[in-house]
């Protein structure tokens, strides 16, 4: 795993010691944009990364990777310190698509216009990775750190009194949680700290001089090319300028400036080691000891461990150091310094005015300055309070300036600059706010908020981000309500079935609960039309550990009742299967993945085919009834080992799938009776008469014709026999089917469990309906071939298989359809009489 990105500390800020490096930068630049520089050069090195030209999606192709690769991350997250090293992880790939980014706009993709989407982006992307950072920190300490030192807080009463100022600070950074946060935070936003339009080089070589245009006009009195006229001071010395109240040359007053710039841009990021290298480099020594005073003062040679040493060891840190801190107030309260000089002396005296007014167009600046003031007034306090000495007093202003990080928020909320406002109260001001004070409750409730309200206004990566920060804090166990979690869980869910990747809906979809994983996913199957793409997804729910049979059940049931206004796509042509009508017939493969569902799949098919058997739909049945295994009866009955240990609904089911099987073959038998009935030889057309000899050859042909077409009626009134003997069977098979009869379940000893949920009396109904509507046309199908094969007895005998008490089809008919077939059967009976026979076809005897 990648090092951190923001690497733990543990020791303050406070605690910083002087860099000992002895090369100085070559300007003001360099020693500003350090880092930015080293990022470039790796950045240089990536040849790897292509450039599109035209890039019409404007960067979208190279920040979407970050949903598979958040994806891919979380697959190896683990419990305890692992959590944070996923943080780490997070962090980078954001800087990895940052870095490819900013090579883009640095080579020109996608010209003006892609460069400002490629900004907006990276804009977004860079907040994220220093929350991400801010996560990792705060946390890291809150979970690890401060339980790993619980015991020893509980031993301890409090800071040993009589030390130096150095170890009362240690042992308070050790024991005190929320200062060592307060400077975690600091740490964190001093690292994150992007100067922008601050930055302002400066213009230098090897070995400056302070203030040489000034030195240079006070040795030449005539430099009229140097300001004649102008008043300035008469002294080189550093408070010359204040106690005089005259000027600098003009050219070192920008200098002065600017390098007052640069020294607080380098403690605002940080590195006030950097800042005093730079006071060293353009000739201010002064500056740099003034920058010096503020360090923490220890004498090693008072300590037993080393009283037996001779030599003397050095002393760190200002001795004088409430003197000099005094001192450093007054400068950052008076008005007589630059704003860049009072903020810097207000940074380590506790001053809030002076960095206030300067830094109050950003929030985050304006939390920085808020928490230094926070930290120093603790600090101060901690120190008067235990070490054996006479401090000098500081201002009341100092004292009452102490405030609670809740205060300091409520502040910045209705800070006067609006872009502070503005980020205040937007979502990632509000994250970052209730990461810092740990209220995830209420962060939660904020997150919810946004996406029950302004689900259409944020985009799939800031749900992304806050799917992920959710996850991170239920499994750190900050999550009180579950039910807030799995809403924002879940609209990243619906975010990612718009992106349509299965491994990834199904990951994240396990992080729900069941019935709302069930919901999303089988959602997101409903949109999966393509055979191998559904495979794809079902493994990817196997793999994810989802609720597969139900959702499969879910889904089918879904696109089964689905409801299209007509004409919606287009009417059918005649035989033919409407695209709905397809779609339905086509989720049935959802229930063929799994061996288990085998029963799920029969109830679901048989519940479409009762609906086309209603509307007639004849093909929809067929193109249903062929979505099923030939071998569905043995499959179930395998899985349950034997006959009697086949549930009721499978039961039913298995005996509703064998009517429909029964009927098909009946009517698709009549259709082939029927076809071959309609398809009787034509006889062949006598030709025109000639000559004798044309005539005898005429006859001869015409007479093999005549012969041929005989043999072909005979043979076509053989298969339409044997058709209609067939059909004849297949068409009884219906009107007698065993059991209780056709479409009417089998006397089980109980009903299904979840009757209810099935809706088990609906289907009762369905099924006696469709015995009112099939039964009656099966048997004028039977009369009808019986008719015109000539078995009038047997159409005859038909009444009384309808008229049996032991089956009671008679049940079945309306009063009209009754007469119908009535008036069939009397048809026949005619047939007989004039056949010598009486109605019921027996011999009339005298």
């Amino acid at each position: 795993m990648a090092d951190s990105p923001f690497p733990m500390s543990n020791r303050s800020g406070l605690l910083r010691t002087t860099l000992n490096s002895s090369l100085a930068p070559q300007n003001l630049s360099h020693s500003l944009l350090l880092l930015e520089q080293s990022n470039a050069a790796a950045l240089e090195d990536q040849s790897l990364v292509e450039d599109t030209g035209d890039d019409l999606d404007r960067g979208k192709s190279r920040v979407d990777v970050l949903f598979p690769q958040f994806f891919d991350v979380l697959q190896t997250q683990g419990g305890g310190s692992e959590t944070f090293e996923v943080i780490q992880a997070l962090t980078h790939v954001c800087r990895g698509v940052v870095e490819q980014l900013e090579l883009e706009i640095e080579r020109g993709v996608g010209g003006a216009q892609g460069a400002r989407q490629r900004e907006s982006i990276l804009g977004w992307l860079r907040q994220e990775i220093y929350t991400w950072r801010l996560l990792h920190a705060l946390y890291y300490d809150r979970i690890l750190l401060q339980t790993d030192t619980q015991a020893d807080d509980e031993m301890q009463d409090g800071p040993t009194l009589g030390g130096s100022e150095k170890e009362v600070i240690q042992q308070l950074y050790t024991i005190n949680a929320t200062l060592r946060e307060y400077q975690l935070v600091v740490d964190w936003l001093e690292a994150c700290y992007d100067p922008g339009e601050q930055q302002n080089p400066l213009h230098c070589h090897d070995r400056m001089m302070a203030w040489e245009n000034t030195l240079f006009q006070l040795e030449n009195l005539q430099g009229a090319a140097f300001g004649k006229g102008h008043e300035i001071v008469t002294r080189l010395d550093p408070d010359a300028p204040i106690r005089e109240k005259r000027p600098l040359h003009a050219l070192d007053e920008e200098d002065n400036v600017r390098l007052s710039r640069a020294i607080f841009a380098a403690i605002r990021s940080g590195r006030v080691d950097e800042g005093l290298k730079l006071c060293k480099h353009y000739g201010q020594t002064w500056r740099a000891a003034i920058l010096e005073g503020w360090r923490l003062h220890e004498d090693p040679n008072f300590e037993q461990n080393v009283s037996a040493v001779h030599e003397k060891l050095p002393i760190e840190g200002n001795p004088r150091r409430d003197i000099w801190k005094r001192c450093a107030w007054m400068m950052a309260d008076s008005k007589n310094y630059d704003e860049y000089s009072r903020a810097t002396a207000g940074v380590f005296s506790g001053h809030l005015g002076s960095l206030k007014s300067l830094l109050h167009s950003n929030w985050h600046d304006l939390l920085w300055a808020h928490l230094k003031v926070q930290i120093d007034i603790r600090v101060e306090s901690e120190i008067r309070g235990c070490c054996l000495k006479r401090y000098q007093p500081m201002p009341d202003d100092y004292w009452n300036g102490k405030m609670t990080m809740e205060q300091i928020f409520d502040e910045l909320n209705v800070a006067k600059d609006a872009s502070v406002r503005d980020f205040a109260q937007g979502n990632l001001g509000v994250i970052q706010r209730h990461l810092i004070l740990d209220t995830c409750g209420e962060l939660l409730q904020h997150m919810v908020r946004w996406v029950e309200k302004d689900a259409g206004q944020l985009s799939p990566h800031q749900l992304r981000f806050m799917a992920h920060i959710v996850l991170f804090l239920r499994q750190i166990g900050r999550v009180e309500q579950e039910r807030q979690a799995e809403k924002i869980i879940a609209a990243y869910v619906e975010a990612l079935i718009a992106r349509g990747e299965p491994q990834l809906i199904a990951y994240y979809a396990a992080a729900l609960s069941n019935p709302l994983q069930v919901k999303l996913y089988s959602r997101f199957l409903e949109q999966v039309e393509q055979k191998r793409q559904r495979e794809l997804a079902l493994d990817a729910a196997l793999q994810a550990g989802l609720d597969v049979e139900q959702i499969t059940r879910i889904t089918v049931e879904n696109i089964r009742l689905a409801q299209h206004a007509p004409g919606e796509f287009g009417e059918p042509h005649s035989g033919e299967i409407s695209v709905p009508d397809q779609r339905k017939i086509s989720a049935l493969e959802w229930l063929l993945h799994l061996p288990e569902q085998r029963g799920e799949l029969l109830w679901q098919a048989n519940a479409m085919m009762r609906t086309y058997l209603a509307c007639s739909k004849m093909e929809c049945v067929r193109q249903t009834f062929r979505m099923i295994p030939g071998d569905i009866v043995q499959q179930i009955v395998s899985l349950y080992s034997s006959m009697d240990n086949v549930p009721p609904r499978e039961e039913c089911c298995l005996k509703e799938y064998l009517c429909y099987k029964v009927y098909l073959s009946g009517v698709n038998s009549f259709v082939e009776w029927n076809r071959l009935q309609q398809n009787r030889p034509k006889k062949p057309q006598a030709g025109a008469t000639g000559s004798a000899q044309d005539n005898f050859t005429e006859r001869m042909a015409s007479e093999r014709k005549e012969q041929a077409h005989r043999s072909e009626v005979m043979r076509w009134e053989h298969k339409v026999k044997e058709q209609a003997k067939q059909t004849i069977e297949t068409l009884y098979n219906v009107l007698m089917f065993p059991d209780k009869g056709w479409l009417v379940d089998p006397f089980t000893s109980k009903q299904p469990e979840n009757g209810v949920q099935l809706n088990w009396e609906n289907r009762l109904l369905q099924m006696e309906k469709l015995r009112c509507i099939c039964l009656p046309e099966i048997a004028l199908l039977l009369n009808e071939v019986m008719f015109k094969s000539g078995d009038f007895v047997g159409c005859v005998r038909l009444a009384d298989e309808i008229s049996s008490e032991s089956r009671q089809l008679y049940k079945v008919y309306t009063k009209h359809k009754l007469a119908e077939l009535l008036s069939k059967i009397a048809d026949a009976s005619l047939e007989l009489l004039n056949s010598k026979l009486d109605p019921w076809g027996y011999p009339i005897t005298v």
